[in-house]
């Protein structure tokens, strides 16, 4: 039985604890890690509970598509990449709405050997490992914003010993995992240069829901995102060891310092808790930023310029500052 929701005009009111949850499933971007680590809190909390949800993660990795899961209605939230999932899924007729934005910044970065790489232009002195999605992406954005070239692009196979090896490369990473791998692997610790500080606007690491579920589940959509919101407060700021711990247990590869490098780097570099979010709350999307990015993207070439992207997003459930008070 599914636990009452009443809605009213100042937000979601509770229905009596003894009642049984609402059962959701949330499909993450790929194996348990550090970047997943507010929604883990939040089943560890209770911050799905409280409102009414009983919350089951279900991981990514390299042979799990959930979106195309979330389509076929076998979980209920999707954890998307950034705004460019969000316009192509426009694009595409695919009936999906961003309804939040756990990251404020994309976490994308680009390394350096210690000195090469301390402004964005010292990049262009370089060969650069860029992937093909990203070479199909924010690689465009580059050329278009700071005149990249094609030609100093180096295909990158997710390996770091050719840019280990050669101080006139650069490559492609997470702030929050590769560069602890290269320090581990090279004995030296990498210069980052952190695309969303150079003007590479997106949000990232989006939950999206299908748009059927907003028009007749609003309620589950709301607690989803807020819960999420305070799971986020509490694993950044509070005691996060539950949630590592659940972290590993789904994925039995990452290490307690894995974990904590990521945690400190999203910190450091506002992955999460930046921008709106400092006055509206973790989760935050504005109409503006929207905007702003697309138009960025179209002058790149990466969109059709009169795409209309309206339904593929909603700011009706994020900006309201829930979990603000957890932050310490």
């Amino acid at each position: 039985m599914k636990r009452l929701m009443i809605a009213s005009a100042a937000g979601i009111c509770l229905a009596p604890a003894a009642m049984a949850e609402t059962a959701v499933k949330f499909g993450t971007n790929w194996v348990a890690q550090g970047e997943h680590g507010g929604y883990y809190q939040a089943v560890e909390d209770g911050s799905y509970k409280e409102c009414g949800l009983d919350v089951t993660i279900v991981p990514g990795g390299p042979q799990v598509n959930n979106r195309a899961m979330m389509l076929a209605g076998k979980i209920d939230f999707n954890m998307a990449g950034n705004l460019l999932s969000t316009f192509n899924a426009a694009a595409e007729g695919v009936p999906v709405v961003a309804v939040a934005a756990s990251f404020q910044k994309e976490p994308q970065v680009f390394l350096t050997h210690p000195g090469k790489g301390k402004t964005f232009d010292d990049l262009k002195k370089l060969k650069i490992y860029v992937s093909d999605e990203g070479f199909a992406s924010y690689y465009l954005w580059m050329k278009s914003a700071y005149g990249f070239t094609d030609e100093q692009r180096e295909v990158y196979t997710f390996n770091m010993a050719p840019f280990i090896a050669d101080e006139n490369t650069a490559i492609q990473g997470y702030v929050s995992s590769e560069p602890l791998m290269v320090e581990k692997e090279a004995g030296w610790k990498p210069d980052a240069l952190l695309l969303a500080d150079a003007g590479y606007a997106t949000y990232s690491t989006l939950i999206e829901t299908m748009a059927d579920t907003v028009a007749t589940r609003p309620e589950v959509v709301q607690c989803f995102v807020d819960g999420s919101a305070k799971g986020w407060y509490n694993y950044l700021y509070g005691d996060s060891s539950k949630a590592d711990a659940r972290i590993k247990a789904d994925n039995p590869d990452i290490t307690d310092e894995q974990l904590a490098f990521a945690r400190e780097q999203l910190k450091a570099y506002g992955i999460v808790d930046s921008g709106d979010a400092l006055e509206k709350g973790i989760g935050v999307m504005t109409k503006e930023h929207i905007d702003a990015f697309f138009k960025s993207m179209a002058d790149a070439g990466a969109i059709a310029p009169d795409l209309d992207y309206s339904s593929a997003y909603t700011l009706d459930f994020v900006g309201k500052g829930v979990g603000m008070d957890l932050k310490k």
